[in-house]
C-alpha cells in the first residue's frame, strides 16, 4: 500500500491537475464567447453596409441573440465610430455614394418642373385639412404653395418647419426623432411612433423610384415613416418628376394600388401613365 506521503502527493498532482484543467477550460469558454461577440459585430457591420438604420429587434432576431449582448456590440460598434446609437437601434454613419441624398442638391434638380408639380398639387388641398408633408425636396416646394391656406400640417421635414413656422394660418406639428444632417428630415421610431397616433386627411409624399412592382426607396428610415403616413392619411398623394418613373429602388414602401393620386410632368413615359392609371391611380401632370 502507498504511504501516507505518496498519498498526499498524488492528492496534491491532481488537485493542480483539476485546477489548470478548470482554468484552461474556463478560458477556452471565455475565448469563444470574445469569438461569438466578434463575429457579431462584424455581422452588424455588414448590416449597415446596406441599411441605414436598423432596430435591437430586428439585431435580436437576426444574430438570435439576447437584447442585452446587442446593446453591448452596439457600444462598441459606436466607441469605434461604425456606427451612432440611436432610440430604439443604431444609425449607420457612412452612407455608400449610391444611396446618397443631399437635401441642397436635389432642391436645384429640375427646379422648374417640382414648382409646376408643386403648384398643382397645392390645388387638391382645401382650406381646414389636416396634411402631413413628407421630406424631400418636391414637397418642400409644395409646402411654400400651401402657405396661404388655412391647414393642419403635420411634418418629419425641418426645411419645411423651418419655412411654415411663420405663418398665422397654419397649425405646424413636427413628429420628432433621429434627425438625418444631410437629407434634413427626422426619421427612425420615436418619428413613427408619433405618426402613429395621428390622423390625416392626406399625405403627400414624395419617393425614390416608381416601377411596376411599386413606390420605393433607398433608405430604409425613409421607408418605415413613409409606410406609417400613408398608413394613418385617409389619402395618399405622391409627387414626382418623370425621372423617378422605371428607376429601381432598394426597398419597398407600398404597391402601386396604394396611391390616390400621383401629380408628375408632361415629360412622363405614355407607358408609366398607362400603368399608373391601370392601378386605379388619378393622375396629374403639370
Amino acid at each position: 500500500m502507498p504511504s501516507e506521503q505518496t498519498r498526499i502527493i498524488q492528492y496534491q498532482r491532481s488537485m493542480t491537475y483539476s485546477v489548470h484543467s478548470e482554468f484552461a477550460g474556463r478560458m477556452e469558454n471565455r475565448t469563444e464567447i470574445v469569438m461569438k461577440a466578434v463575429e457579431r459585430q462584424l455581422r452588424i457591420r455588414q448590416m449597415f453596409e446596406t441599411r441605414d438604420f436598423v432596430d435591437l429587434e430586428t439585431l435580436c432576431r437576426e444574430l438570435n441573440v439576447s437584447e442585452s449582448s446587442v446593446r453591448r456590440d452596439l457600444d462598441v460598434l459606436e466607441h469605434e465610430k461604425a456606427l451612432k446609437r440611436v432610440y430604439g437601434g443604431a444609425v449607420s454613419v457612412q452612407t455608400p455614394p449610391s444611396r446618397a441624398f443631399d437635401y441642397a442638391v436635389e432642391s436645384e434638380r429640375l427646379r422648374d418642373v417640382k414648382s409646376r408639380i408643386a403648384k398643382l398639387t397645392a390645388g387638391l388641398i382645401e382650406d381646414g385639412q389636416t396634411i402631413i408633408l413628407d421630406g424631400g425636396s418636391t414637397v418642400a416646394g409644395v409646402a411654400r404653395e400651401l402657405s396661404s391656406k388655412s391647414l393642419n400640417i403635420i411634418t418629419n421635414s425641418l426645411p419645411i418647419a423651418e419655412y411654415l413656422e411663420s405663418f398665422p394660418n397654419i397649425q405646424l406639428i413636427l413628429t420628432g426623432g433621429y434627425l438625418d444632417p444631410r437629407m434634413r428630415v427626422m426619421l427612425g421610431p420615436f418619428c413613427e411612433q408619433a405618426l402613429a397616433a395621428i390622423r390625416a386627411d392626406a399625405v403627400i409624399m414624395g419617393i425614390g423610384s416608381i416601377t411596376e412592382t411599386g413606390f420605393n426607396n433607398n433608405n430604409t428610415l425613409l421607408v418605415g415613416s413613409e409606410q406609417k403616413m400613408i398608413e394613418v392619411a385617409c389619402k395618399t398623394i405622391i409627387v414626382a418628376d418623370h425621372t423617378k418613373y422605371g428607376r429601381g429602388g432598394m426597398f419597398p414602401v407600398a404597391p402601386l394600388s396604394a396611391a390616390d393620386v400621383v401629380v408628375s410632368d408632361t415629360d412622363l413615359d405614355p407607358g408609366c401613365l398607362e400603368l399608373l392609371r391601370s392601378h386605379g391611380i388619378d393622375v396629374h401632370l403639370a
